[in-house]
């Protein structure tokens, strides 16, 4: 997997990438304290509020970025997100009202949902390939998972000989060497024109393509599953561990560490699967085996006492981080195949905008689930959802009826549409749905 580092302008955006991760990890640790700085007891509500707003901002502005990606450089458009957001992180530490928070989260987050599209949209063209394509997915996934383990490790360890502020200037120097790596990466040019349009029809064209196309409907039923189980632990982990388990807030770290162990290791072992094994069985699996993991956690919840409790909540939590990694690891494949190449910025920027707005839907439902009903009701509810979704998804992400076989001779080596192809002296041969 490591191999696709040997592309130097992969490498150097790889890089970036984990550099901006660790400074969003830092800043979300040091965003905490400073809510509890402004605000006392009520730093929950704020962080909350702040939460939802970061949601807001990735579904409002993410489609946005879709419409002018064909009218900007993707490299300056990169770069002036890394540096908007590292202003915004510079201003943090001075700021002593609860509004002043609001409004430079949303700053930030709108500054990332800009950067994060493009970015991925600009990775099918510096990896044409297929399978160093698939093998840069799983880097990404990995570099996310291992951010979050990482990320307040490297906080701890730095509170511990200087205040929270400086965290931010870690953020900083992420965002700004992120900057400069973008910058100093010769990027390959987009292989399509600007296309004409009307902003709004530029806007919706993701959107659009995702309701258009039977595989991207499905993704949205699949985003829905991988929202209700990511909310379920993101949400709920403190509660079952505290309450529910009666451990010390020590045992918070280790259940949220399981969760992505399995993710972890599934983006390890998925490029060899998928050599093998269409994005389709791989995900509808993955989806499904998260309706199983409702399953298990509805019986743990439901048996009060017993010390195989806990390990069996971690085994839990490291299946819901593969069934999640299981569905997001080939995502990008499957809107890379589905969606032409002017189209690719916008149907990844759709990508972003409807995940989250899944996200915006089940990470508030399922806190107030568990205030309203307790954990029992929230599994049940929480795990139908993802059941229904995964259903959905099955239903609507039919196998094709394949074509005759048919011979293409303008396609270059690698290209992913020839996937499975048998190469013949006038070009490749294949058939498929």
């Amino acid at each position: 997997m490591l191999a696709v580092l040997r592309n130097p302008t992969y490498r150097r955006l790889f890089t970036a990438q984990v550099v901006a991760l660790v400074g969003t990890g830092l800043a979300t640790v040091a965003l905490g304290l400073l809510a509890y700085d402004i605000a006392g007891a009520d730093a929950g509500s704020v962080l909350g509020t702040a939460l939802a707003i970061k949601m807001v901002a990735y579904v409002g502005i993410a489609p946005l970025v879709g419409a002018v990606a064909d009218r900007v450089p993707r490299r300056a458009l990169m770069v002036t997100s890394d540096l908007t957001r590292a202003g915004v992180a510079s201003a943090l530490p001075f700021v002593d009202q609860v509004w002043q928070v609001y409004v430079l989260v949303f700053l930030l987050q709108s500054a990332s949902a800009a950067f994060t599209p493009t970015f991925q949209a600009v990775i099918p063209d510096v990896l044409p390939a297929e399978r160093d394509y698939t093998r840069a997915l799983s880097m990404s996934r990995l570099a996310y998972d291992l951010e979050s383990l990482f990320s307040p490790a490297l906080a701890a360890a730095l509170l511990s000989v200087i205040t929270y502020n400086w965290l931010f200037t870690g953020t900083v120097l992420g965002f700004l060497a992120s900057a400069a790596l973008v910058l100093s990466t010769p990027l390959p040019r987009p292989s399509w024109t600007r296309s004409p349009g009307r902003a709004y029809a530029k806007a919706t064209a993701g959107t659009r393509l995702f309701f258009a196309v039977p595989q991207l409907r499905a993704l949205l039923a699949l985003n829905l599953a991988v929202a209700c189980a990511s909310a379920m632990v993101t949400v709920n982990s403190v509660v079952y561990v505290r309450d529910f388990l009666g451990l010390s807030a020590d045992a918070v770290p280790l259940a949220l560490g399981a969760y992505g162990a399995g993710s972890m290791a599934v983006a390890l072992a998925l490029p060899r699967v998928l050599d093998r094994v269409a994005d389709r069985t791989v995900m509808l699996r993955g989806a499904l085996l998260l309706g199983v993991v409702f399953a298990g956690l509805g019986a743990i919840t439901a048996s009060r006492y017993g010390s195989w409790r806990a390990p069996a909540l971690l085994v839990l939590w490291a299946a819901f981080g593969a069934g999640c990694s299981t569905i997001l690891t080939p995502t990008a494949r499957l809107i890379r195949r589905s969606a032409p190449a002017e189209e690719r910025t916008a149907a990844f920027a759709a990508q972003f905008s409807l995940s989250h707005g899944c996200w915006l839907l089940t990470y508030p439902l399922a806190g107030l689930l568990g205030a309203a009903v307790g954990l029992q009701g929230t599994v049940f509810t929480l795990g139908a959802l993802t059941l229904a979704a995964s259903l959905l998804a099955v239903h609507l992400w039919r196998v094709p009826r394949p074509t005759a076989e048919h011979e293409h001779t303008d396609l270059h080596d690698g290209h992913p549409h020839l996937a499975g192809a048998v190469r013949v002296a006038a070009g490749w041969r294949h058939s498929h749905g």
